[in-house]
């Protein structure tokens, strides 16, 4: 009998205490749920598994990289109603429905699979949701735990935020091959919030934040700058291009780093420009007049954060200005640090981790900087992943030639999720400008500092 998408939806619905807001259709070619919109399509029985050992947003993700759950129409509008479902519900459900479990609570359930323990179903007292449980373990079964899909992160480097882990973390993210990212950023290969006007394109948003990032350190000719987190040269060639600056580039990712040396010696800037393979930790070479970090600082740790506001302080010149772009998420009460989802942190940005403005801001005050400027940027980060989503799709088969199925799938999810983050203020962005005052507070700014406008 073909019924495993009904039986799914009547689960769903019991477990989650609402409604399925879309169209399911399972791998015995059954179909449930809201006529209109997009459809998900569980192609195997083992995406349940995956879900049950993992519960939330990990068993889901390692679904959706291995195949086993697609998207049929759009994958916002899909994301967009499911996660009104699971991920923006109220901490608790209330008292009157105790089949309300969510995904939380279903964690409980691994533990308790048939031959680990006692039943699943023991742990509710409603006899809706023990049925519901009973009925999702027979669809599941086998109950085997399913091995990770190879796109997952493994992590071999000692302690987190170690130099030799931060290494591999950033060769997992961007050292899936230049050409690949070259399909999803375009010509530009920026890999950060770009700067938009309304009938812009995203090279002219791209070029318009680097060029923003320059205005705002006041950079002028033969001062030397420092990029950290380089990329593949992008703002290390307009800087030294327009504004006739010597550029440092630091970057932990050899790929980029080789990108970027062909890029500049295709322009002709060697002799202004050096791209470096190393941590930022280990830069000695100051001071310099400007500092830019741009999407950087995420991979830095809460705990290694004083330190690194430290190092560009002592880096700096006396008057030197430091441009820090980086993702914030909303504070939360009593907590200092966050770590990026599930998700993300296997896939995507392993060990990365996103704090308050109000702490990045306080942490640059602590090491020493006056702070001069923040600039919200959200709108616009929205917008620069809608158009890296529209890229990956329109060259989505040299995207899985050039990577693998799975790598594919984790960008394309990844990059449309974090739309909907920052489009629904889950997630910020902000430019914070920041200078090391010279000896008696002065600060070289001019009483106008907005001149970088536009």
């Amino acid at each position: 009998m073909s019924d495993a998408a009904p039986r799914l939806a009547a689960i769903a619905e019991t477990l989650l205490g609402a409604p399925v807001p879309v169209r399911i259709r399972a791998w015995d070619g059954s179909e449930a749920g809201p006529a209109a919109g997009p459809v998900l399509v569980i192609n195997h029985r083992r995406a349940l598994r995956r879900i049950l050992w993992k519960p939330g947003e990990l068993g889901l993700a390692r679904a959706w990289v291995t195949g086993e759950l697609t998207v049929e129409g759009d994958l916002f509008e899909l994301l967009d109603r499911v996660a009104g479902l699971l991920w923006e519900r109220a901490p608790a459900a209330p008292a009157t429905v105790p089949a309300r479990i969510g995904p939380a609570r279903l964690a409980a359930l691994r533990p308790h699979l048939p031959g680990h323990g006692s039943g699943a179903a023991a742990l509710l007292r409603d006899p809706a949701a023990r049925s519901a449980v009973r009925d999702l373990l027979a669809l599941a079964r086998p109950w085997t735990a399913p091995a990770p899909p190879p796109e997952e992160a493994v992590r071999r480097g000692g302690p987190r935020h170690s130099k030799k882990r931060d290494s591999e973390a950033i060769s997992h993210h961007y050292d899936v091959g230049n050409d690949f990212y070259e399909r999803v950023l375009g010509p530009s290969m920026v890999y950060s919030c770009a700067y938009w006007t309304p009938d812009g394109t995203l090279e002219d948003a791209q070029r318009d934040k680097l060029d923003l990032v320059c205005r705002k350190l006041g950079l002028k000719p033969g001062e030397r700058l420092l990029d950290v987190g380089c990329g593949w040269g992008s703002m290390a060639l307009h800087a030294a291009r327009e504004y006739g600056v010597r550029v440092t580039g630091i970057t932990l990712s050899r790929e980029q780093a080789a990108y970027a040396r062909k890029r500049i010696a295709e322009e002709g800037l060697t002799d202004r420009i050096e791209i470096r393979v190393q941590d930022y930790r280990d830069v000695k070479d100051g001071p310099y007049d400007a500092i830019s970090s741009i999407g950087m600082a995420e991979h830095v740790g809460s705990e290694r954060y004083r330190e690194y506001a430290g190092i560009l302080h002592a880096l700096l010149a006396p008057g030197g200005r430091l441009l820090n772009h980086q993702i914030a998420r909303p504070p939360e009460p009593d907590e200092e640090a966050y770590r990026v989802d599930e998700f993300i942190d296997a896939y995507v940005f392993p060990d990365g981790e996103l704090s308050p403005i109000g702490t990045t801001v306080g942490e640059l005050e602590k090491a020493g900087f006056e702070v001069r400027d923040v600039e919200a940027l959200r709108e616009h980060y929205a917008l620069t992943l809608r158009a890296w989503v529209a890229r990956l799709e329109r060259h989505w088969d040299e995207a899985v030639r050039l990577t693998s199925p799975g790598r594919a799938r984790v960008w394309l999810l990844y990059m449309a999720a974090s739309a909907l983050g920052f489009e629904r203020g889950r997630l910020g962005v902000n430019q914070v400008l920041a200078v090391r005052p010279v000896d008696g507070g002065a600060s070289g700014m001019p009483l106008r500092a907005r001149v970088w406008g536009g």
